[in-house]
């Protein structure tokens, strides 16, 4: 008897752990997905362009903020650091952000970014056409106004990764934990695409 509940025992848990699949990603896997091949913007800080997709090999993730955002962006750029201080593979991601307020972060938006990474890339251009053309496969969204003296930002909190082909493989929307950021991070390194 104790044999047989043995033997039953251990099919039952090897029916269940062959049932379990692959986890989640806890951020969105677009179908098909858009591409950023061939969309470049200047490096601030820097004498050239970098165009939108992942060295050979890595992964890159893309975040479309300002400097002067009191919350959001920094909320977003310091999970994404802890994300990766998880990873064993963190030389794999490449980091830019771009900026929806170049008039007011060209001048500081390499030092912002690598305040929080500092091996990440500050993207930027005042070509309204050049950066819309950026943001358009991401959907991301943007609205700088003036209103008086003041200048109001509004933009789109997703954070974006892209493989070395352009091909957006997930999208975080905002307060996605960092811990679940490193593990669909993992996966992606992994090799896994939905």
């Amino acid at each position: 008897m104790t044999r047989r509940l043995l033997a039953v025992s251990c099919a039952v848990l090897a029916i269940a752990s062959s049932c379990g699949g692959t986890r989640e990603f806890s951020g969105y896997v677009r179908t098909p997905a858009p591409s950023s091949q061939g969309i470049s913007l200047p490096v601030i800080g820097g004498e050239s362009s970098r165009e939108l997709v992942a060295s050979s090999g890595n992964l890159l993730a893309i975040y479309f903020g300002y400097t002067n955002c009191p919350d959001i962006c920094p909320t977003t750029l310091q999970d994404l650091t802890v994300a990766l201080r998880r990873l064993d593979d963190a030389s794999r991601i490449e980091v830019a952000m771009v900026t929806v307020d170049p008039d007011r972060d060209l001048a500081v938006l390499d030092g912002y970014v690598k305040s929080f990474i500092p091996t990440a890339i500050a993207l930027g251009t005042t070509d309204e056409s050049e950066l819309a053309a950026a943001a358009q496969p991401f959907g991301a969204s943007y609205l700088v106004e003036s209103v008086g003296a003041d200048i109001e930002v509004a933009h789109s909190t997703s954070l974006y990764v892209v493989d070395d082909q352009g091909t957006l493989l997930i999208t975080w929307p905002f307060g996605v934990p960092s811990s679940d950021i490193s593990a669909d991070l993992n996966d992606l390194l992994d090799g896994r695409r939905s």
